[in-house]
C-alpha cells in the first residue's frame, strides 16, 4: 500500500502565510496533532516512510513514527512547492490582484507569476521521477510506504497516481496528519 501525507501544523499555516519552501517547523499544536495521529494509525504498517527535506514534514514523519522500527529517507523531490517571492505573504485571497493565487482558484490555467515561482510542470516532473524510481518500485515489491509532504507536493502525487486532471488538483485532500491511501 503506499499512503501519503500532509505535514502537521506551523505558525505560517495558523497566520495564512504561504510556506512553499521556507523552512518553517511545527508549533506545539502541530505537534500535538501528530501526536494524535500517530495514536490514530498506530495500527497501520509502514516498511518504510520517504519524507521531505524541510523540518516540518521530517518532524511530522518522526512524530508519526516514534517508538516504531520504521527507516525514514528524505529525498528533494519531495519539498514543497515554490512560491517565489510570494512566500511569506499573508493572506494572499484578500489580494484579488495576488497572481499565485490562480494556482489555488484555477491551477490549470496557472503560469509562473515573476519571482522565481515554480511551474507545476516542473513540481509534477520531479515529483513524477521520485513515483517512478521509488515509489513504484517499491509498490512491485508489495512493499507499504508512507510518504509525508506538502499540500501542493502531495497534490501532484496524488494527481498523478490517481490519474486525475489537473483542475482537480486540490481536491485529493489536504487535512494536516490525514492519512491518505493510494495505492
Amino acid at each position: 500500500m503506499i499512503y501519503i501525507m500532509r505535514h502537521s501544523k506551523t505558525d505560517w499555516n495558523s497566520r495564512h502565510k504561504l510556506q512553499g519552501r521556507t523552512d518553517i517547523p511545527l508549533n506545539d499544536e502541530g505537534r500535538e496533532i501528530a501526536k494524535k495521529a500517530a495514536e490514530e494509525y498506530a495500527d497501520i504498517h509502514f516498511d518504510v516512510c520517504y519524507c521531505s527535506p524541510l523540518s516540518r514534514a521530517r518532524e511530522t514523519a518522526q512524530i508519526i513514527l516514534n517508538g516504531r522500527d520504521i527507516p525514514v529517507f528524505t529525498d528533494e523531490r519531495l519539498v514543497e512547492m515554490s512560491f517565489g517571492e510570494y512566500e511569506g505573504k499573508e493572506n494572499s485571497f484578500d489580494d484579488p490582484d495576488c497572481p499565485i493565487n490562480v494556482l489555488f482558484w484555477h491551477p490549470e490555467e496557472y503560469k509562473i507569476p515573476p519571482g522565481g515561482a515554480e511551474s507545476l510542470e516542473d513540481l509534477f516532473r520531479r515529483t513524477g521521477s521520485f513515483i517512478d524510481e521509488i515509489i513504484r518500485p517499491l509498490e512491485k515489491q508489495g512493499k507499504d510506504v508512507l510518504i509525508v509532504g506538502h499540500g501542493a507536493m502531495n497534490s501532484s502525487i496524488i494527481c498523478q497516481m490517481k490519474d486525475m486532471p489537473v483542475k482537480d488538483f486540490w481536491s485529493g485532500g489536504l487535512e494536516k496528519c490525514r492519512l491518505i491511501r493510494l495505492a
